[in-house]
């Protein structure tokens, strides 16, 4: 939640309520008093000129042809945005004005859900038809832009800057370079085979890329706009991430039951670390100090926890039970909330990451995936 306070109505709240205190009494009060005067006056700073608005996930819900908005108040669903066939991945802009979706391009009579049944061991199968990225404008929930990318779009990031938007497109093995100005495709990277989850370095300097048919990660300059190095994974790349300070790179091996952990200045993977099975999306706090990672499993055996790995001691130190199909992960600003989707349960588990425990399951649309938040 957003503060934003004014000192003029703290100053007439002041006034109000001890009109006889004038400006000679105030500067006599003892040095004694002086700590309690401090914390009247915080504390009506914070209450009389506060005004607060809550934060927004946004839910790609695969088989409904939706993005789910939920408010992170009252964890009610504020609107259900029709997007193209069988949105995959949702990612809010640095700024927090426009939410960018990645899916099969318009939605039709002919839109079939079970042709994608999420991942078997974090793995879809390439649908050779082109894709697009909508953008829905956050402010009003509706789409304002529609950009034609590559065949089979997963997901799409926003540069830190915000200059640009990267999506992999599975179908093709490539990922498309979006100006987010224009809204109009200014480059076309190739990358490994199938690229999946990608995410952007802190410094916005790289992208990596999960090759999920690949067993590798790719690394893109933001600067030429090309891969510049292949890394080896291992069996399944499903998504990557990094911790916020940059010394660690993260990549899930869906097929491993894995976290690769990369150092990103000599690009190797330097551990791994046992998770759940078919582990799928992660996400480190603020701190840096835990990553989160959803472990979906298979349709047949479906998983539904979330494992949180200590990045002191790198071992996992609490697993949490969320829902069937724990798939998507984020985490709020202030590393207190994260949020899961499970994709068999249609659902959006939230998880206290202090408590480590699930204190709220929210009902989104069918076989939700990707997730955001408002930064």
């Amino acid at each position: 939640m957003r503060c934003v306070c004014g000192a003029t109505k703290h100053d007439n709240e002041v006034r109000r309520i001890s009109p006889d205190f004038s400006q000679q009494g105030w500067f006599a009060m003892t040095r004694k008093n002086n700590w309690l005067l401090t914390a009247v006056q915080v504390g009506l700073l914070a209450w009389s000129g506060a005004s607060f608005s809550a934060d927004k996930v946004y839910v790609a819900n695969e088989g409904a042809d939706t993005v789910s908005v939920i408010d992170t108040t009252s964890f009610k669903t504020l609107a259900s945005v029709r997007v193209g066939k069988m949105p995959h991945n949702v990612q809010v802009s640095p700024d927090g004005k426009f939410a960018w979706v990645t899916n099969n391009g318009e939605p039709g009579p002919t839109t079939d859900a079970s042709v994608h049944k999420g991942m078997a061991q974090g793995a879809h199968e390439a649908m050779a038809q082109p894709g697009a990225v909508w953008v829905i404008d956050t402010s009003t929930n509706a789409v304002v832009a529609q950009v034609p990318v590559g065949m089979h779009p997963a997901h799409v990031v926003v540069s830190p800057d915000g200059r640009f938007a990267y999506v992999t497109n599975g179908g093709d093995n490539t990922v498309s370079v979006i100006d987010t100005s224009s809204r109009s495709l200014v480059a076309t990277i190739s990358v490994g085979q199938f690229p999946h989850g990608l995410r952007t370095s802190p410094d916005g300097k790289e992208v990596y890329v999960a090759n999920l048919k690949g067993g590798s990660v790719s690394v893109i300059d933001t600067t030429s706009q090309k891969e510049v190095a292949k890394v080896p994974a291992g069996k399944g790349p499903a998504q990557t991430g990094f911790t916020p300070d940059g010394r660690f790179a993260f990549v899930s091996l869906s097929q491993e039951n894995a976290v690769a952990m990369i150092d990103p200045a000599t690009r190797k993977v330097v551990r791994k670390i046992r998770v759940g099975a078919g582990p799928i999306q992660l996400y480190a706090t603020p701190d840096s100090r835990t990553l989160l990672v959803a472990n979906q499993g298979t349709r047949k055996k479906p998983g539904k926890t979330v494992s949180l790995i200590d990045l002191q001691s790198f071992k996992v130190a609490k697993i949490v039970v969320t829902g069937a199909g724990a798939h998507g992960v984020v985490v709020d600003r202030d590393g207190r909330f994260a949020y899961v989707t499970n994709i068999y349960a249609n659902s959006v588990s939230v998880l206290d990451v202090t408590e480590r425990r699930v204190t709220k399951t929210v009902p989104v649309g069918k076989s939700p995936n990707g997730i955001s938040i408002t930064p």
